[in-house]
């Protein structure tokens, strides 16, 4: 007698089937391969775009008994706030700040929001200000105190305060905290260039062609290179500003040549690490246990920014590319000690 096969109920075949349909968008042909500036690694980029916000309900029949989750996908204030609300049962965000922010109760949150995390996944990552070395400027600081007239590349200028995307305010976060601002710079006499992404092959030939003196962005392995080998420098977050920065909730990283091999010393900077997912910290601690059973049953099919195979062990410890802004949801922390990646 020929085995049979597992079976769904006709409702999970349908939902289940639309899930993996849309995870193999990804790699169809509304996909394409595109260059990362600075670099020669190939990166996919797609017409169907990143936003999601994908929503399973219980049968109300049953609703005793059954659990209905709802997940969404980047965002900034209002989406952690969702989470808050508890419109949305998970939210996957980069980087790690925003969870700082939002459970310590920092700008742009009012106070501490009761978020957990269930898992953070690794990326390495930090907010720079560069600037070319023909400027003379070696601190922050003397943007403001020089009124230096520079053209910045930076991600597109969205209207202030910014809460809504978390690179441009932690940029006009640092920068304000400095002493000055994107207006200002072009009330001096400079200019701001917007691009979509770190990434974008414009700013590539924006650093070659000498068309900008600044960039103020993340994603510096994308960049850096190229700007330090095409005459930029790191500006260190030191002293009273760095003081400001971690008071708003941000940590501090050393970006070293080991990262940008074109560095000639070690520069302390804004970290923008980690990716996590994080969740109300009333959620049932069943439901939390078992999103990290359905992470660890992916984990295969999950994609991750640092190139290296999903290790478990790495989502719950708190690390270089992980650091975790609030603490794990109990049923996460208890799933990972019972499999024995957190010790």
């Amino acid at each position: 007698m020929d085995k049979i096969s597992q079976r769904y109920n006709s409702g999970i075949q349908r939902s289940k089937g639309l899930m993996e349909i849309g995870a193999a968008l990804y790699d169809t042909s509304l996909s394409r391969r595109s260059t990362r500036s600075g670099t020669s690694i190939p990166q996919i980029d797609s017409r169907v775009g990143t936003g999601l916000s994908l929503r399973i309900d219980a049968k109300k029949s049953r609703a005793e008994d059954s659990v209905g989750v709802s997940f969404g996908v980047d965002g900034f204030r209002d989406n952690v706030m969702r989470v808050v609300r508890k419109e949305l049962s998970l939210l996957w965000i980069n980087p790690n700040a925003p969870l700082t922010q939002g459970y310590k109760g920092c700008a742009p949150f009012s106070e501490p929001l009761p978020l957990r995390a269930i898992a953070v996944f690794p990326s390495w990552d930090a907010v720079v200000i560069a600037v070319h070395e023909s400027t003379g400027i070696t601190s922050i600081e003397q943007i403001r105190e020089r009124r230096a007239p520079l053209r910045v590349s930076t991600r597109d200028t969205i209207v202030p305060p910014f809460d809504e995307d978390a690179t441009m305010f932690a940029v006009t976060t640092m920068i304000a905290a400095a002493g000055f601002s994107l207006d200002d710079i072009r009330a001096w006499g400079g200019s701001v260039q917007p691009v979509a992404r770190p990434s974008h092959p414009d700013r590539a030939v924006a650093i070659r062609e000498g068309k900008i003196d600044a960039i103020f962005d993340e994603g510096i392995l994308s960049w850096g290179q190229l700007a330090i080998a095409n005459g930029f420098r790191f500006l260190p977050v030191e002293g009273a500003l760095r003081q400001r920065m971690i008071a708003a909730g941000y940590d501090m990283v050393t970006v070293t040549p080991e990262r940008i091999p074109a560095l000639r010393q070690p520069v302390p900077v804004v970290d923008f690490s980690g990716w996590p997912m994080i969740v109300h910290a009333d959620m049932p601690d069943d439901v939390a246990y078992a999103l990290c059973e359905a992470i660890e049953a992916r984990k295969l099919a999950i994609p991750t920014d640092n190139f290296k195979p999903l290790d478990l062990a790495q989502l719950c410890s708190t690390g270089e590319e992980t650091p975790r802004g609030a603490p794990l949801h109990p049923g996460a922390e208890r799933f990972y000690r019972e499999r024995g990646y957190l010790r």
